[in-house]
């Protein structure tokens, strides 16, 4: 089981949904609030032995198990039985194995027959495409395109030679910083190739809705 990241955000500035009337002197109790008199959650924490089990039943109060189980395999990358989902996830295994061929069926999980059973894992193509398209909603992927070819003009500069992979081959014996850059200069490269890849779609679907809008005006 591993712990779920729970984050609250802060702000000094009052809440536009906040209360039209305060209280008054008389209702205000006589010694000041602490923050460890705030109960943050609906969940007692008393009733469990450790923070994992506490951060699993907030979780499975805030979720459904459908998503829950979208949580968990969108996370495996290493195929895993319906019943190792089925556990992270808080759910029985046969809601588990239900789900997860749904999802197969429609291309988000890839399922492996063995001889133990069928075992489950995130498309990876499915995944790299989501990917894909949430890059190229970014308001930043310009500047991101940017900052990665610059990393790899770095790179270039650095070591005189055109890519990692030269690098790697050359005679040159290579420390454990030089197989670091290695290693950051290939991430770089996988990073720039999905970049390039979501602007293109943008540039798609830009391209797509002012043909729409056309169209449109035409037909007006």
């Amino acid at each position: 089981m591993w712990i779920y990241d729970i984050v609250y955000c802060m702000t000094s500035d009052p809440s536009p949904d906040g209360p039209d009337e305060f209280p008054s002197e008389e209702e205000i109790p006589d010694e000041p609030v602490t923050v460890d008199d705030i109960d943050p959650f609906s969940v007692d924490d008393d009733d469990f032995e450790d923070i994992d089990h506490f951060a699993a039943a907030e979780w499975k109060n805030q979720s459904t198990a459908d998503e829950r189980i979208r949580t968990v395999i969108n996370r495996t990358t290493t195929p895993k039985s319906a019943s190792d989902i089925s556990d992270t996830a808080l759910v029985s295994e046969t809601k588990a194995r239900t789900t997860l061929n749904k999802l197969a069926e429609q291309g988000i999980v890839r399922s492996h027959q063995t001889d133990s059973g069928k075992l489950y894992s995130r498309d990876p193509e499915w995944h790299l495409l989501k990917q894909i398209r949430k890059l190229a909603s970014s308001k930043t992927l310009v500047n991101q395109i940017q900052r990665i070819k610059q990393e790899l003009t770095e790179y270039k500069s650095k070591y005189d030679v055109n890519g990692p992979e030269e690098l790697l081959i050359s005679d040159k014996e290579l420390d454990q910083t030089e197989l670091d850059d290695i290693s950051h200069w290939r991430t770089a490269e996988r990073e720039l190739s999905h970049l390039r890849a979501a602007y293109r779609l943008k540039e798609a679907k830009e391209q797509a809705s002012l043909q729409s809008i056309q169209q449109r005006l035409m037909r007006a």
